[in-house]
């Protein structure tokens, strides 16, 4: 069986089809029990030991719907602005997995949680609304592992710990026309559900997994073409490295004169490769039909409107309000909106010293270091929002200069004492001492005749010279604005 890679299009060949791409998400919902049983939903346990009759599938054993994952998967559907629907129905999806006891799925088919939705890109031309076609629970699969033990040559093993998990997937519209922009969606898709408090998202546990449909059509040609699902791509780099494969693939095979079968394909990342599966499914492939042991979900509007009111403003919106309200630079909102309490500290430390611009600078410059230098994330960091809020206050007031703001900045992470407090034991304090700076000025300008002829010789640059002297003489402790003024007038 011949190894070779596949044969991959040129850029000249790539620039005549336009991709066509949708992504299928599933995020596994933050409930403290799975969604049909009281069985713990947590990562980490010993193989099958978080397992009971209902999740095994035991003859006899009954579903009992968890209504704490009816609520995250509405919070989920209001993060992505889709429309609830006050009545959906569960149905049986029937396939056969080693890992799945029950050989059904009990998931959501033509009556789902949610639809209509969108999730917002930024593009070179500007935003992009994606939208997403539905939101639907379901309960996952547990996991098989084909590696990793002394006869895995032999045997596959399985982990039932997460048969019955909840799950919300989230359809979207075939409306992504490149792997940057799927990356990008997905980004934004896993932000709004730790905003919205829906999940973790961490991928390395599976709480977040993606699967791809791709296609490939010639540039101005309204019909798609054969669509190819790749499953299980369990990180963003992956999804993007994949469809830059699966495209190319589609189009050196047109372009050769063959044609693009419908199947599943997986993502080999050793290979870089894109590998045949098997055929893709259809609907009927599943026998879909609805779960007689359910009653349809009703969603009643009291309820809903309640966690409507819950909701906490989701990043595009938080964006938005940065550049508008705060002024912030694009770039700088981006980044404070990486994570809710990335977001949330920055507020607060707003709220503390009422200057938008000068706490983005610290949140995203000194404080950002510190924290990166002991990987550390925001929710862990030593310094609360109300103390850098009031070293930034601190500095405003004249009382502190931006240098000695960030030799304390370190100690206050370190000490975790208030600005105020190491100031007063250090004696860091902005001098404001007319009469002690000019003497110290005059003895810089005394100490550095050379310099004192180049700058009335016209050089004026070398002002900076004689400002970063008396800086360091005064320990950072002078304002620099005020060395600057005095040293001008003394050297003219």
């Amino acid at each position: 069986m011949s190894t070779a890679a596949p044969p991959l299009a040129t850029p000249e060949q790539l620039e005549l089809y336009e991709p066509v791409i949708g992504l299928e998400v599933h995020v596994q919902l933050g409930a403290r029990t799975k969604i049909f049983c009281g069985c713990l939903n947590e990562f980490g346990a010993s193989p099958n030991t978080n397992v009971c009759p209902v999740c095994l599938g035991m003859p006899g054993a009954l579903p009992v719907l968890n209504r704490a994952a009816v609520e995250l998967g509405i919070r989920a559907a209001l993060a992505l602005h889709c429309e609830v629907r006050r009545h959906s129905v569960f149905a049986r999806k029937n396939y056969f997995y080693p890992d799945l006891p029950k050989g059904y799925q009990i998931s959501q088919y033509d009556q789902p949680l949610a639809e209509n939705g969108w999730v917002e890109i930024q593009t070179p031309a500007g935003p992009k609304r994606i939208g997403v076609h539905r939101l639907h629970l379901e309960d996952d699969a547990g996991k098989s592992s084909h590696e990793g033990y002394r006869d895995s040559d032999r045997f596959s093993y399985v982990d039932l710990n997460r048969t019955g998990s909840p799950l919300a997937e989230i359809v979207s519209e075939p409306g992504l026309r490149s792997p940057d922009e799927a990356y990008q969606y997905l980004t934004e898709l896993k932000l709004a559900m730790q905003f919205a408090g829906v999940s973790s998202c961490d991928m390395e546990k599976g709480n977040l997994r993606c699967d791809a449909n791709v296609s490939v059509r010639r540039r101005g040609v309204p019909e798609f073409g054969t669509k190819v699902e790749i499953k299980n791509l369990n990180s963003f780099r992956f999804l993007r490295q994949a469809l830059i494969f699966e495209i190319s693939r589609q189009v050196a095979l047109l372009e050769s004169g063959g044609r693009v079968a419908q199947e599943t394909r997986l993502y080999d990342p050793d290979l870089d490769e894109t590998l045949s599966m098997r055929s893709k499914e259809e609907a009927h492939d599943y026998r879909y039909f609805p779960e007689p042991d359910l009653l349809p979900l009703e969603v009643g509007g009291e309820w809903l409107e309640s966690i409507r009111a819950s909701m906490p403003a989701m990043p595009e919106e938080l964006r938005r309000r940065f550049t508008g309200e705060y002024g912030l630079r694009e770039y700088d909102a981006q980044v404070l909106t990486a994570s809710r309490e990335l977001a949330d500290y920055f507020e607060a430390v707003v709220k503390a010293c009422g200057d938008a611009r000068a706490a983005a600078h610290w949140v995203t410059g000194d404080l950002a270091a510190l924290l990166n230098g002991q990987s550390l994330d925001i929710a862990l960091c030593p310094v609360p929002p109300e103390r850098l809020g009031e070293l930034i206050t601190l500095v405003q007031k004249g009382e502190l200069t931006g240098k000695l703001a960030k030799e304390i900045l370190p100690k206050m992470f370190e000490s975790r004492e208030s600005a105020r407090a190491i100031m007063e034991r250090e004696g860091l304090r902005a001098m404001s001492d007319a009469g002690e700076l000019e003497r110290i000025i005059d003895q810089v300008i005394a100490a550095n005749p050379k310099q004192l002829e180049q700058y009335r010789g016209g050089k004026t640059s070398v002002m900076q010279f004689f400002v970063g002297q008396v800086m360091k003489a005064t320990r950072g402790q002078a304002n620099p604005a005020a060395v600057s003024e005095l040293l001008r007038r003394k050297l003219s």
